[in-house]
């Protein structure tokens, strides 16, 4: 097919949800604004007009009470806090208006699903070079025509989005600290109430992206490193897998090490709706932290802000030492789980023409304070609403930042559910490291690492 001007123009603007291509940085005075009536990574600071929302004051900086680091994040600093109301199956209508598909969804679908309503703290932080960088982001980045970042280094690239592109760039690339450690556990609960063990692993992380002493000339595009190494389930002991996520997605590279085997192989397609073994395969690699895939997959679409109910600030949600107090047999624990009223990015994404995925459209719920895609809806090539997906933000001053450890989705379809990441039976929950050595991400590395 040939390729016209135009035809490229308007493929381009899908991908960007714009009228004319996006791709310039933004003014030097809207840049200005960052700081003043928006926040350094591009929040409105302003609370709302009712006072249920209230302005950003700074963040949580405060240490936790009794945490160190390599230890437990279950320091609740508003335990004392009662909820403001619940919703539920019968009072849901009340709240139609803060309430995502997917949420109205589960809370039709299970008498037991709650959301607890708490008093909203907008705790978002990060370090005052984080803040430099992304005000300098914001008149230098880019997406070039194939939607890939460029001029972006060490904060949020697009703080003030112009498209939904841009917006995912920012989830992708959102604060969350340089390099950590965490212990954890991933269960598969089945449709009757049976939860099952798929992954016990320690992993490590790490974001060249944001290397302090780094810079956009020296940043070679591998923005995001994992090393995961299996304990169990016991037919898992010795697993390994390797990720290495690059701006240019054609660059990813994923490695897993066979225990049986004693081999390192490197995947062929880690991408997209392709099962992860990170996950035993009951996961796809881009519903990893609710969106991990492949912007260029997709047409974006950046609806607007809206006010609605997210998980936030769920520090509680690691206090259950045991994951079988945290998962029922349909959902988390509702007691365990804390709801906020936060204003969010909403993003729409549409599969591009004569491409293939399980989820042809699906819906983004950015949180606006720390850019992390906090819920999501994944429809089926039949237009069912199939998956939603979710996150559990947590405080984490010492780094500092408000990010998340613990994600998964609801098949509202077959009634699995899936959690990953879950640290309620762990004494180490996303431990600060310092710069790992760039050998600990390697294929060599990981066949060191991976012996059963």
């Amino acid at each position: 097919m040939k390729i016209t001007l135009g035809l490229m123009m308007a493929l381009l603007c899908g991908g960007l949800g714009c009228g004319g291509i996006a791709l310039a940085a933004v003014s030097t005075n809207e840049a200005a604004e960052l700081g003043k009536n928006l926040t350094p990574l591009g929040a409105e600071k302003a609370g709302n007009k009712d006072g249920s929302i209230p302005a950003w004051d700074g963040g949580y900086i405060k240490p936790l009470p009794g945490f160190k680091n390599g230890g437990r994040r279950d320091q609740d600093p508003y335990a004392s806090e009662k909820p403001l109301y619940s919703v539920t199956a019968k009072n849901m209508d009340q709240y139609a208006d803060k309430l995502t598909d997917g949420t109205k969804a589960m809370l039709k679908k299970y008498s037991s699903y709650r959301l607890d309503v708490y008093p909203t703290h907008r705790t978002a932080a990060a370090p005052q070079w984080v803040y430099d960088n992304t005000a300098k982001n914001a008149t230098r980045a880019k997406l070039n025509e194939n939607l890939v970042p460029t001029g972006a280094y060490g904060g949020i690239p697009f703080p003030i989005p112009k498209s939904g592109a841009e917006a995912m760039w920012n989830h992708l690339l959102r604060w969350r600290g340089a390099d950590w450690q965490f212990d954890m556990q991933s269960v598969l609960v089945t449709a009757d109430g049976k939860a099952v063990l798929t992954v016990d692993a320690l992993g490590d992380q790490s974001m060249p992206y944001y290397y302090k002493d780094g810079s956009p000339d020296s940043f070679n595009g591998a923005y995001w490193l994992l090393r995961l190494v299996n304990a169990g389930p016991p037919i898992r002991a010795g697993e390994a897998i390797l990720g290495r996520l690059n701006m240019n997605p054609d660059k990813d590279q994923t490695y897993v090490y066979l225990a049986g085997q004693r081999r390192t192989r490197k995947l062929p397609n880690a991408c997209c709706d392709t099962p992860t073994p990170s996950a035993a395969g009951v996961m796809a690699f881009d519903e990893i932290e609710v969106f991990g895939g492949r912007i260029d997959m997709f047409d974006w679409k950046l609806v607007g802000k809206k006010e609605i109910l997210i998980p936030y600030n769920t520090n509680k949600s690691l206090k259950p030492t045991s994951y079988g107090e945290m998962l029922g047999p349909k959902h988390l624990n509702p007691d365990f789980v804390r709801w906020e009223l936060h204003r969010v990015w909403v993003v729409e994404s549409t599969l591009k023409p004569g491409l293939r995925h399980v989820a042809p459209k699906s819906v983004y719920y950015i949180d606006e304070d720390t850019w992390h895609a906090v819920l999501g809806d994944r429809r089926d090539a039949n237009g069912q609403l199939w998956k939603t997906l979710w996150q559990l933000p947590m405080m984490m001053p010492d780094f500092p930042a408000t990010t998340s450890m613990t994600f998964g989705f609801y098949d509202l379809l077959s009634g699995t559910w899936f959690v990953s990441s879950n640290g309620n039976g762990k004494a180490s929950h996303y431990k600060q490291m310092p710069q790992y050595s760039p050998s600990t991400f390697t294929p060599e590395a990981l066949s060191g690492g991976g012996l059963r």
